[in-house]
């Protein structure tokens, strides 16, 4: 079951927060109506006593890219997936500001209203920045953080150009769900080999309009958040963080060995594991193998 709670962010911008768990006794439905922004999260089975996770997808993803990771953290823990300004379910305005600092006080605020600090922050991409800065900013809030395949380098003018031209390539609108998981499993010019992990993930941020299948973002919200990190490092920030932090990398991902050492070697307590068999999007290519890399991490933070 995943319980919708509305959590208001920076500039009054709402977000859709997802909390994860069993379903109640009583009562039917997968998506009831939402609470009252502001206002402390229910739970039917007592999830506010358990220690809280919140779970940050990464560019173009959405919350419920976490949905398999969080129903198995909710056994033990109170496990919360925030979609992100201008993603899935949450508010995309257009004037609205998809800077660095948004992004972090979004989190800040959720974190704050669901009374889930201080938590562990699970981020992937630039969940995982936004994760790490917020741990800098706000050492009380988080007391653990995973870093799922996102880098602390500048990655430059040259990969904002070529995210922009991906972007003009997508074949918009398409006909079918089908289309969409064959394109971006198969066809995709950034698509080395075959990956049906990837069609279905893309599929996940699709919905239906009158021409056919379109993203539920906007593409250029999209570059105006990427634009906002590509261009600076994030090494000075990663140093600030106090608490312990697992860097998770696929082996067939965007993060390197050697760079994903060296941010385990700049963290204060840094910890390393890496997921074989996996690309960029490591929780989702292979679900168990991510669990079994973060548990023992989880394991040791304990419960409290």
């Amino acid at each position: 079951m995943a319980r919708r709670i509305d959590v208001t962010g920076a500039g009054g911008v709402r977000l859709a927060a997802w909390e994860f768990g069993d379903p109640p006794k009583t009562g039917r439905g997968h998506d009831p109506a939402p609470s009252v922004p502001g206002d402390p999260a229910p739970s039917a089975s007592g999830a506010g006593d358990l220690p809280g996770v919140l779970l940050l997808h990464g560019l173009m993803g959405r919350a419920s890219h976490w949905a398999p990771t969080a129903r198995w953290l909710s056994a033990r823990h109170r496990a919360v997936a925030l979609d992100q300004r201008g993603h899935g379910r949450s508010d995309k305005p257009p004037r609205a500001a998809y800077t660095r600092e948004a992004y972090v006080e979004d989190v800040e605020a959720a974190l704050e209203q669901l009374g889930l600090g201080p938590a562990v922050l699970i981020g992937h991409a630039m969940g995982a920045l936004t994760a790490w800065q917020l741990a800098a900013k706000r050492p009380d809030l988080v007391r653990g953080l995973i870093i799922c395949d996102m880098r602390a380098s500048a990655l430059g003018a040259a990969s904002q150009h070529t995210w922009t031209e991906w972007f003009r390539a997508w074949p918009v609108p398409f006909a079918t769900l089908a289309d969409v998981r064959k394109w971006f499993g198969e066809d995709d010019p950034w698509v080395e080999r075959p990956n049906p992990a990837r069609g279905e993930f893309y599929a996940e941020v699709m919905a239906e309009s009158p021409d056919g299948w379109r993203p539920v973002f906007e593409p250029e919200q999209m570059l105006r958040s990427r634009e906002t990190w590509v261009y600076d490092a994030h090494w000075e920030e990663l140093a600030q963080v106090r608490c312990p932090t697992l860097v998770v990398r696929g082996l067939d991902g965007e993060l390197g060995r050697a760079e994903a050492q060296e941010m385990v070697r700049v963290l204060p307590s840094g910890q390393y594991a890496e997921v074989a068999d996996a690309g960029h999007l490591v929780h989702y290519d292979q679900p168990e193998a991510w669990r079994t890399a973060i548990e023992p991490f989880l394991n040791a933070l304990g419960d409290a």
